[in-house]
Order: C-alpha cells, then structure tokens, then sequence
C-alpha cells in the first residue's frame, strides 16, 4: 500500500505558481522531473538557485567544503524575529563558538539523563489522548512540547510560563510560511523584512517568556540550587577556546531554536508516523507487540526498540520535517559542467532525495524493513537527511531517535489508531511539514479493542 498522494506531480510549474502553491501544498509545487534529477536550476528575476540530489554534490556541499557553502540569509530572513542569532542561522566563527558550547549538552552520556524525563511526557501524552476521533498533530505538539520543557528546564508543559510558550508558539508556527517574500527579493536592509504583523507580536511574546525562563534559570545557577538539567548544563559550559558561556541574551536565541527543532519538527515527525500505523495497521500491531518490553524507565530498554526506530525512520523519509535547507555559494563553483555564480542558492530538499526515482527502491512506498536490506543501507548513507548530515547535522538528532521511537512505543502499548474516510492529509510548507486541515484518526484504547 503506498501513501495517498493529495495531487498528481505536475510536469512543470511557472515561478508564481510554483511561490503560490508552496504554501497550500507541498506535492503539488513541485514537479515530477524533480524525483529523478541530479540537478535542477532555477531561475528567479534576482538569483539563481540550483537544487541538487546527486549523492556527490550532497557530500561536496555539506561534508568536504562546509566552509565554502554557509547557511543561506535567504531562510533566516523569516525565522530571525522568533531565533535571532541562534545556531540554526548562524555562519562561520560565530556558528562554531556556538556549537562548541552545545554540542557537549547532547553527547551520549547525556541522553541517558534526560530519559527519565522523556518516558515521564510520554506516559502524560498517553494519559491526555483522547478517544474516538482525535486531531493527533495537536496532541504529538503538546507532547513534543512536554518533552522539551521537562529535559530543559526541568518543568512539565503544565507550568504557567511553559504552557504560555507552547500556546505562543502554536499561534506562530501557523503564520510562519518555511520562505517569506524578502527571501524572493533582494531588499535593502533598511527595508521592513516582509514579516506579518501577527508573526512579529507572537515571535516577541514567546521571546519575551523565554528570557524570563532564562533569567530565572540564571540567577538558580548563581544560588547553586540548579537542577542538572540540559539548560543548566549548556548555560554552565564555556567555550574551550575562550572560556567564555553564553550570555543571557545569547540564551534565549538559543532556547529558541531548541523549542523549534526539539518541538516542532518532533511534533511533525511523530503525527505523520501516527498517520502511516493508521494506514499500514500491520506494522501497528508489530510495533504494539515490541513495545510490551517497556516496563521501567530506564535508558537500556531503547536497545529492545529496534521495530520501532525503523518505523519512525521510515516517517522521516516519507515526511521530512524540515523539506528544504538553502546554503549559498561562497565563490564560483561548477556542478556537473555548469557554471554556478557566487551567491547562488543551493537547494538541498530532504523531501525530493528521499524519494528520488534514482536512488530508492521503492520510494514512494512505505517500507520499514527497507532498513535491512542493501538499498537500503546505502541510501541511509547517501540520501538520507531528515537531519542534515557533516558539520552541521542538527545536535539534537540522537536526542530525537529515542524520543520518536520511545513515544510511538508508548502511545501504540496503549492505543489502536485508524484511518478516517475522506480524511487523509495533506502536506504543506509551514515552519515544518505539517498537515493542511490537521490529521484526524480514530483512536481506541488497545484493552476495548
């Protein structure tokens, strides 16, 4: 059985067609020739981009000159009212001092701390699930948000500040499209961005409750009554090389991006995979089987998740949170025999490679087992990057393959989902993949089923 696809891939698509349908339907913007290219251009009437897939120019860009492709300002200039210079957007010195201070918060040692409070959301979200028809994108974010507030600060979603976040943010994630007019054109810099009203007074708000977490968190680390959280451990950690933290400021850009990466594209990951057990009720049930090993919260029993970590594995590939990342050509490059200017965009689209024609068996399909077999492996090492990969793989990968698998365990211990007639979802571009109209299951507890 393969995934319902909303719209047929269209041949091609004009410019302002391809900026008008972005927004209302991921599939439908993007054309069939796109599945089976190593390389596309694309021109617009201010830059040229150049989308690739080719396993060689993938490795090129993100592993052997990460130096020579930073970041693109192009994205940031959408995300920079709610992440400022958080480590998502930065480049260069600045990025490296950054990831040298946060990438020691997320090493293996430290998963294993934080899994108490991990199984801790996971057993809330089973508890908040609801019967019969349920939106389950509402309720994966309300649980993805949980996770992020107890490993951070120590503090259930349930908290004033941290509910008034969760609730900030949800408002955000839906006016924020993943691209806003200034990455189209080349606006001077004393130009208003492009921003809406709404996106610029939620980002301040949610910024706002941040700072006030952040403060508070500093002045317990000043008390010494702290608790050894990953917010704790990030804001105590200096720089090796100049031996300087993070200031307060400097925190909550930070704090940001950890709320976006650790709670919206987890959110978007786990509703998605919810939707394809729906579909694929068989691989449910073997999932539902694997997980009565989950007994006690200890870190050890991820190692019995093998079923369950090639399921959220494959959701990724199908639904890649984050469907594009854009870095810029930092001097004149050539890509199989074509010239690529300074400053030109390059498109690494996740949502393209994982189902490139070209590469998968299958790709279209839903195929946990894909994991074992030879294609498989090799694509997991060329073409497959839900997370990004070199440099820059995002820091919270390993944080997010024992929350996505640990919490689809628990929820499938407990509940059957179904598929809803007539409600299939629909993909589009927000800040993540998201689904048009929410997805809607039917839920029931497994002892009534």
């Amino acid at each position: 059985m393969i995934p319902p696809k909303p719209i047929p891939r269209p041949d091609r698509v004009s410019l302002w067609r391809y900026l008008r349908l972005f927004r209302q339907d991921i599939l439908s913007a993007q054309p069939a020739r796109l599945y089976r290219a190593w390389m596309a251009e694309f021109k617009t009437p201010f830059f040229r981009s150049f989308m690739v897939n080719e396993p060689a120019l993938l490795d090129l860009v993100l592993k052997t000159r990460p130096d020579d492709f930073p970041k693109s300002d192009r994205i940031g200039e959408g995300l920079r009212p709610l992440l400022g210079d958080s480590v998502f957007l930065t480049n260069g010195e600045t990025w490296k001092r950054q990831r040298r201070i946060i990438d020691p918060a997320f090493e293996g040692g430290r998963l294993r701390d934080t899994f108490p409070a991990m199984w801790a959301a996971a057993e809330a979200a089973c508890d908040r699930m609801g019967r019969g028809e349920v939106e389950v994108e509402e309720q994966m974010s309300h649980a993805a948000a949980d996770v992020i507030f107890r490993t951070l600060f120590s503090i259930p979603i349930e908290h004033e500040v941290a509910a008034q976040v969760f609730t900030q943010f949800r408002d955000y994630q839906r006016t924020q499209p993943i691209l806003n007019l200034a990455a189209f054109l080349p606006l001077p810099r004393f130009l208003p961005r492009g921003h809406r009203r709404k996106t610029r007074e939620t980002a301040k708000a949610i910024r706002g409750l941040i700072t006030r977490l952040t403060a508070e968190r500093m002045a317990d680390i000043e008390a010494g009554t702290a608790p050894d959280d990953l917010a704790t451990k990030i804001m105590t950690t200096a720089d090796p090389m100049t031996g300087q933290t993070f200031s307060t400021g400097e925190m909550v850009d930070q704090v940001a991006i950890f709320f976006l990466a650790g709670h919206e594209t987890s959110a978007s990951a786990l509703a998605w995979t919810l939707y394809l057990m729906a579909l694929f009720p068989e691989w449910q049930d073997r999932v539902a089987e694997e997980a009565q090993a989950l007994e006690n919260p200890d870190f050890s029993v991820m190692s019995k998740l093998k079923l369950s970590r090639d399921v959220f594995r494959e959701a990724l590939r199908l639904y890649p949170p984050v469907p594009m990342m854009v870095r810029e050509a930092a001097c004149p490059e050539r890509f199989r025999n074509r010239a690529v200017p300074k400053g030109a965009q390059i498109v690494l689209s996740p949502w393209h490679l994982h189902r490139h024609e070209r590469l998968w068996d299958n790709p279209d399909g839903f195929d946990p087992a894909r994991w074992q077999t030879e294609n498989g492996k090799k694509c997991q090492r060329e073409a497959y990057m839900p997370f990004s990969t070199g440099p820059r793989v995002c820091t919270g990968a390993g944080f997010a393959m024992v929350e996505g698998p640990l919490l689809l365990s628990m929820l499938l211990k407990r509940y059957r989902f179904e598929r809803i007639e007539g409600k299939d979802p629909v993909p589009v571009a927000f800040l993540t993949v998201r689904a048009k109209d929410g997805i809607h299951l039917r839920v029931t507890p497994r002892q009534e089923a």
